[in-house]
């Protein structure tokens, strides 16, 4: 996995057979001037907007993620509980039940980040809320959160009542590459494990950037393929198979590397931007679950 913080959604991840295709996470960033920069074309020298469905159609995709959390987020609810995402299990941790782990990545991703308070949050590919929750908890702080699928949504808000966190934490059905809000809307910027769904990484980046207040965090934590080596244009022809699989699985589009998405939050003007390599802490999870 790999992450970028100053900044997943998506929940399930397949085991992958070779280390160099692990998903990755981790990545952060800070937002210092409200100037965002426009979305063109793809800066990459490989295609990241392939999308999943034979058709080839983005919006087919999207239908296809709704559907597959309308119909999988309470059987996920069931064994993981709130938390639809990795587990974090450090070398030389004592043993831990999934859900403590779960709890770990969301404490492991603010220590990593630096983030030590926030005021407003948004939880991009929200899942039924457990990350806003928890952190509106820690923080005292409103959350909103996005996804695409109306059964998450509604599940989500039902909980956030139940805890008694319904007048600070709300949820609705929306598109994470065109979101509902103002600009510079908040101070916290979350996507935990939904980055891996996004056909359009530069207009992902660009709504994360675009809705974090100058002096906020944007975090990520998300799945990636291994950085390609100098001269590289594109996986090698495995690579591609093996991800082409995990993709039809699960309504994935094309992946990115971390390095591909630090380019992408450096070109919307972020800084202090970080990246980490999460693979072997999050592997155990697979095996506990």
């Amino acid at each position: 996995m790999a992450g970028l913080l100053p900044k997943q959604g998506c929940q399930l991840q397949p085991r992958c057979t070779s280390h160099r295709n692990r998903p990755r996470i981790v990545l952060q960033a800070t937002k210092t001037s409200t100037t965002t920069t426009p979305t063109t074309s793809s800066p990459f020298g490989y295609d990241l907007l392939k999308p999943v469905t034979s058709a080839g159609q983005i919006k087919e995709l999207k239908e296809g993620i709704a559907t597959f959390y309308d119909e999988s987020s309470s059987l996920w609810e069931d064994v993981w509980g709130e938390h639809m995402h990795h587990g974090y299990y450090p070398a030389g941790s004592p043993p831990k039940s999934n859900q403590q782990a779960q709890i770990d990545m969301i404490e492991e991703s603010l220590s990593w980040a630096g983030v030590t308070a926030a005021t407003k949050m948004v939880d991009v590919g929200c899942g039924v809320g457990g990350s806003s929750r928890y952190i509106s908890r820690k923080f005292g702080c409103s959350a909103q959160g996005l996804t695409l699928s109306p059964v998450q949504a509604a599940r989500a808000n039902e909980l956030s009542q139940r805890q008694g966190l319904g007048d600070t934490c709300s949820f609705q059905v929306a598109d994470a590459l065109q979101q509902p809000f103002s600009d510079n809307s908040f101070d916290l910027v979350w996507s935990m494990e939904s980055g891996e769904h996004m056909p359009d990484k530069k207009q992902f980046v660009h709504e994360l950037a675009r809705v974090c207040m100058p002096g906020g965090a944007v975090i990520i934590v998300t799945w990636c393929h291994r950085v390609l080596g100098p001269g590289e244009q594109g996986l090698r022809p495995e690579e591609e198979s093996l991800l082409q699989r995990i993709n039809e699985a699960y309504y994935l589009p094309a992946w990115c590397s971390i390095e591909d998405y630090r380019r992408l939050f450096e070109a919307e003007g972020l800084v202090d931007i970080k990246v980490a390599d999460w693979s072997n802490e999050v592997a155990p999870f697979w095996a506990e679950v």
